[in-house]
């Protein structure tokens, strides 16, 4: 477990709403306070688009939650916790991945100290293509037990404690999510996380023995973190540098938002999104060279930006950098989310 420790980030403006000099205090410990300077809500898909590209999509406030629930009881009101990664596992993704496996183990000890009410985690990663062969092999949205790609993990990592392709709090965490989560650089470049993020929560991935039979729980707070640094669209020519223009997920981000709130039984505020993406200014990442294989920086995801602002419980930022921060800050809307979850039914 973490030692406490105090880190304090000045919130940057959530462009869902007014900009406000509120502040979150994060506690490496037995408490988390934060200061939402508005209430979280769902956005239109249009509205969320255009001030995500007008934006870049900065670190948004935390949102929502009172940190109590009604009548003044603190108990948390969700059980357990449902953890789904979308890993990009193309070329470009080495640094970023690396990050995401550095700044993993702070977050879960975070996650499990603060939502010390949570009885179970269920953690699952998932590509951004269906390039995996341990199960149905061609299926999106399949959970990830073995890595085989250039600069991947490379081994087997089942079994889990669960017996099922999911890791669980009985698991080492730290060691089994690196071993899943470094997928490698040998993936599809026409990235479609959406796709695979959509494939995962619905049939016939879920159905009874399929691929990832128990992964999610009607009865669990479902938090997804998309990692991309590649834009979740419609290619043209122009944009696809003369080559075959890459085909995205299907839909537009308004059907995306609602497939996940229908697998999650209609209750849009038992969902939390977390995506470290490409981003406008400030935050903004360099340019990625697409046209000339370029490996640095990412393309601004306007889209996939849109759709996480149509969650009262989304939050989004720069896909390169540092993700501990980031992370840390989302816990305590986690666990706001988590003290108001609605049980289904």
């Amino acid at each position: 477990m973490l030692a406490a420790a105090c880190v304090m980030v000045a919130c940057a403006t959530d462009q869902r709403e007014e900009p406000s000099s509120a502040t979150l205090t994060v506690t490496l410990g037995p408490e988390v306070t934060s200061e939402p300077s508005s209430e979280g809500g769902s956005e239109a898909a249009t509205e969320a688009q255009t001030s995500a590209a007008d934006s870049g999509g900065e670190k948004l406030d935390v949102g929502g939650g009172t940190g109590m629930m009604e009548g003044g009881d603190t108990t948390l009101g969700c059980k357990k916790v449902d953890l789904l990664f979308v890993v990009d596992g193309s070329g470009s993704m080495a640094d970023e991945q690396a990050n995401l496996l550095t700044a993993f183990p702070a977050f879960i000890d975070t996650m499990r100290t603060e939502l010390d009410g949570a009885e179970g985690y269920n953690v699952g990663v998932i590509r951004t293509d269906g390039n995996d062969i341990s199960c149905e092999p061609g299926r999106y949205g399949v959970l990830v037990t073995r890595n085989y790609a250039a600069g991947s993990s490379n081994t087997t990592c089942t079994p889990y404690a669960s017996g099922a392709r999911y890791m669980t709090q009985d698991d080492d965490l730290p060691s089994k999510f690196s071993c899943a989560a470094r997928v490698g650089i040998g993936g599809d470049g026409d990235e479609q996380p959406m796709q695979s993020i959509i494939a995962a929560l619905t049939p016939p991935n879920t159905d009874a023995g399929e691929c990832n039979d128990g992964f999610l729980r009607e009865d669990a707070l479902l938090v997804l973190v998309i990692i991309t640094d590649e834009e979740d669209d419609h290619e043209t020519m122009e944009e696809a540098c003369g080559n075959t223009p890459s085909m995205g997920s299907a839909g537009e981000p308004q059907d995306w938002f609602d497939a996940i709130v229908a697998a999650k039984g209609g209750i849009e505020t038992n969902v939390v999104v977390l995506s470290l993406v490409g981003t406008a200014a400030p935050e903004q990442c360099p340019p990625l060279d697409k046209c000339d294989n370029g490996v640095d920086g990412a393309e601004q995801a306007p889209r996939l930006i849109g759709f996480t602002w149509m969650f009262s419980h989304g939050h989004v930022g720069p896909v390169c950098g540092d993700y501990q921060p980031f992370f840390l800050e989302a816990v305590a809307d986690i666990k706001a989310a988590c003290e108001e979850f609605v049980p289904p039914g």
